[in-house]
């Protein structure tokens, strides 16, 4: 058995909808599938750890300085594209497995409008 950490990235993806836009079904529903995909693998004895991190907004900088205190900034800053929203570390058979994992937590589904649009683009 190999550890793996699987990072969740908050950058939207391919729907540029902020996720505290979403309206509160389409949370729910992302939400729920978190639930069962953490739970399929608690099942099955692959998580060894998981967590959600707060909002980007309470982010903060911290620099240390040579002769005071460390020196405290908001951020992330705006040129950030990835914010890290949380992790999974799951001890698997392989680096396949992992990768199975990793494309499962990466189709978590995002907000109703964004997806009857996607596919009416991609139907076309």
């Amino acid at each position: 058995m190999t550890k793996f950490m699987l990072l969740v990235n908050m950058d939207g993806g391919n729907c540029e909808t902020p996720m505290l836009e979403w309206d509160e079904a389409d949370m729910k529903a992302h939400m729920q599938f978190l639930t069962d995909h953490l739970e399929r693998l608690r099942q099955s004895g692959e998580l060894v750890e998981e967590t959600a991190l707060t909002w980007p907004s309470h982010a903060k900088v911290v620099r240390a300085a040579s002769v005071s205190a460390p020196v405290l900034t908001d951020g992330p800053y705006a040129e950030s594209k990835e914010v890290l929203a949380g992790y999974q570390i799951v001890d698997v058979e392989s680096e396949q497995r992992a990768i199975e994992i990793a494309a499962e937590l990466s189709s978590a589904p995002g907000p109703t409008a964004y997806r009857s649009s996607s596919r009416s683009r991609s139907a076309g």
